[in-house]
């Protein structure tokens, strides 16, 4: 099996799907190996890039490992909820400047104010802090424009965000999953369920939401452009994304 990011492993920071990639993803699968993306989009983001790289049927694990969806036809065949009213009120307090949103699944968002255009996609409600926290969610994303990571990686230390997982991204963006959720636990189920031990999957991403993928299966690269953490965490490092770092390891054994 064969588990792909998405952002800065399959199309560039700008959503740009290479053809090389998309070629050599058909290469895997004409050698009949499954592909499942795995990602921290959202399943409506997702099934574009699904769709783009010729991917036919299959599942494919979103928001970081807490929903895993079938397609086609669309099935959602997990999705893994945490109460938010904790964290939210936590960082509301710590960081009142924060932007927050919360997911609808196969929706969009629905978030306390706008974030920067492109950020997030799909249908957008802006509601009150008291109406976001009234039910379980499958991920809180938080947001500061004129932060940066190190500027959330001491906000997560200082908070601590016990009963949750998080993420931090390339800018000052964190994900918070329910508690044991990454895309690790999320394939250890999609590759039972296809036959596939974990010594059988090749796994590559960027991100530091990639990391516990890299960690657990029997190859996981990290692709060039990735933070140290993340390259430290893989058994190999291709090269960056725009010298065809992903293409170079697929076209290794495909």
């Amino acid at each position: 099996m064969v588990a792909l990011d998405i952002d800065g492993t399959v199309v560039d920071h700008e959503g740009r799907l290479p053809a090389e990639v998309r070629e050599a993803v058909q290469r895997v699968l004409a050698a009949d190996v499954p592909v499942v993306l795995s990602t921290g989009r959202a399943w409506h983001s997702t099934l574009p890039v699904f769709t783009a790289l010729g991917l036919t049927e299959g599942p494919s694990v979103c928001s970081n490992g807490a929903v895993t969806v079938a397609y086609p036809p669309q099935q959602i065949v997990k999705a893994v909820t945490f109460d938010p009213r904790n964290v939210i009120s936590r960082v509301r307090e710590y960081s009142p400047q924060t932007l927050i949103a919360v997911e609808e699944i196969g929706r969009g968002f629905r978030l306390t104010e706008p974030f920067p255009d492109g950020d997030l996609t799909g249908e957008i409600i802006v509601e009150d802090v008291e109406q976001l926290m009234a039910r379980p969610v499958t991920r809180v994303i938080m947001r500061d424009p004129d932060g940066s990571d190190e500027d959330f990686i001491a906000l997560a230390e200082h908070l601590g965000f016990h009963g949750c997982t998080y993420f931090i991204g390339w800018s000052a963006w964190l994900d918070i999953a329910p508690e044991g959720v990454n895309k690790a636990t999320a394939l250890a189920e999609v590759a039972a369920g296809l036959g596939v031990d974990r010594a059988d999957v090749l796994a590559l991403g960027d991100g530091r939401n990639d990391i516990e993928m890299l960690r657990w299966a029997g190859r996981g690269v990290a692709v060039g452009d990735a933070p140290p953490e993340v390259r430290e965490a893989a058994d190999h490092v291709t090269g960056r994304f725009a010298d065809g770092g992903t293409v170079d390891e697929l076209t290794r054994w495909f």
